[in-house]
């Protein structure tokens, strides 16, 4: 399942991210679409809004089907045939498609074979573990390269910043009865879950909770381009695109994020398990510290009254003067530095 996201880069930074060839060979920058709603998050819930791509021919019918729109839709589909004055009326969780019956299931049959299909972009998401003494959060995303340390490139130059995650949605557009504003949402459809994540959590059937997995996520231009392309590639060719992928990498981070209230970059910060001191830097580490330095801008303020209160027993409690940046330097020790030791009780 995906229950979870981060996605935190600023507005502008979000469309560079999203670039893409159009047919010509063209570099291009989706159009954003309401832009003006998108809140950049570590966080991110059902319910929430989150940024999608999709055709530009579903806002505008005489557009090329290939070209490309952000837009930030809210999380958990609702139909367009649902006939409630309240989308919180929807007695179901929409939240995730499942591969296997979302072209049976009428919440999402009518708008996959209306084309509906979008990408939704998150930095990564959160997978939790069952353990004896509970859950442990893990964060899963896309290898990352080592530009992402490298200074962001300016204008239409390459991104080199973070690779985002792209995952498979269906979306529909919902209307409230009389007068009231269109509802745009969407659903992450999910499939088996990959050999090398499967540990985490299994695709297993839970009696009255149906079957748990992982997001679909799509590898690579060529198959975003398949997925949004409604007008020049059916339906049944699409879902052919919906496989389990093993291109993802994971880290476990701290508890700090079960709570949904907690919007910080400490989120996605790795931890080591079992540790009995501070985590060292790694190669992995360093490079999620330079995305972590590089989204700082634009991403959501903490407010001193809403520190975290870290329970890991390897990493220290920041002082309120301290931004997030500060603690993940003191916590991976500075140009590969040992990390100073912790304190005593």
């Amino acid at each position: 399942m995906c229950g979870r996201t981060a996605c935190s880069l600023a507005a502008d930074n979000l469309r560079r991210a999203c670039a893409y060839r159009d047919h010509r060979g063209q570099h291009r920058q989706p159009e954003w679409v309401r832009r003006e709603r998108y809140q950049p998050s570590y966080n991110k819930g059902p319910q929430s809004s989150g940024p999608v791509l999709l055709s530009r021919r579903h806002l505008h019918q005489d557009a090329d089907s290939s070209e490309r729109v952000l837009m930030d839709m809210r999380w958990g589909l609702v139909p367009s045939w649902f006939k409630q004055d309240n989308p919180s009326k929807l007695h179901f969780n929409t939240s995730n498609c499942r591969s296997d019956t979302m072209l049976s299931k009428s919440s999402y049959k009518g708008a996959l074979l209306k084309g509906k299909r979008c990408v939704v972009l998150a930095d990564g998401f959160y997978e939790w573990q069952q353990q004896s003494g509970g859950k442990q959060p893990y964060f899963i995303y896309f290898p990352q390269s080592k530009d992402t340390m490298d200074k962001e490139t300016e204008g239409d130059e390459e991104w080199k910043g973070w690779r985002l995650l792209t995952m498979a949605g269906i979306f529909d557009c919902w209307k409230p009865p009389g007068e009231g504003e269109m509802l745009y949402t969407y659903t992450v459809i999910t499939v088996d879950a990959s050999k090398d994540v499967s540990f985490i959590h299994h695709r297993q059937v839970r009696p009255g909770k149906g079957v748990a997995g992982m997001p679909a996520i799509l590898d690579g231009d060529e198959a975003i381009r398949k997925w949004l392309d409604f007008a020049e590639v059916p339906t049944q060719e699409a879902v052919k695109l919906i496989q389990p992928t093993e291109n993802v990498v994971f880290h476990p981070v701290s508890t700090f994020v079960n709570n949904i209230r907690n919007d910080t970059p400490e989120c996605v910060a790795p931890i080591e398990l079992g540790a009995k001191k501070e985590v060292k830097a790694t190669p992995s580490n360093k490079v999620m510290l330079g995305w972590l330095k590089s989204s700082q801008e634009g991403s959501p303020q903490k407010k001193e009254n809403n520190l975290p209160k870290w329970t890991s027993q390897f990493i220290h409690t920041p002082s309120p003067k301290k931004t997030s940046t500060d603690v993940l330097q003191q916590w991976l020790g500075k140009q590969g530095q040992p990390a100073a030791k912790k304190h005593k009780a």
